[in-house]
């Protein structure tokens, strides 16, 4: 399998910055897209961005475009979320995870989870 694991996140005030990063280990990092996912209190998880296998196409909730960027260097076996501008409304456990193949908007397209990390923005 492939284990993931977050880390980056903490507490921001509104309109400041954070870089979340997810380490990958197991089956070959390459083989899988990746995708950032978010959850609130209460509420269903969302997408928030996707990289394909090569780098080579980015996806973003329109909730995020323009303020988050994701990344990967596959040398390193990880994936990163950089967010910008952040809104209190961004508050919420983010998870990165792993698909072999799919519709990377939809969360059945990821085989693997990581266990999540905490951002929080204040106002």
């Amino acid at each position: 399998q492939v284990q993931l694991v977050e880390s980056g996140g903490g507490l921001v005030q509104a309109g400041g910055s954070l870089r979340l990063s997810c380490a990958a280990s197991g089956r070959t990092f390459s083989n899988y897209a990746m995708g950032w996912f978010r959850q609130a209190p209460g509420k269903e998880r969302e997408f928030a961005a996707a990289v394909t296998r090569s780098g080579g196409s980015t996806y973003y909730a329109d909730t995020v475009k323009g303020r988050f960027t994701i990344a990967r260097d596959n040398a390193k076996n990880t994936v990163y979320l950089q967010m910008n501008s952040l809104k209190p409304e961004d508050t919420a456990v983010y998870f990165c995870a792993a698909a072999p193949g799919g519709i990377l908007l939809k969360p059945g397209a990821y085989r693997y989870w990581g266990q999540g990390t905490q951002v929080t923005v204040s106002s």
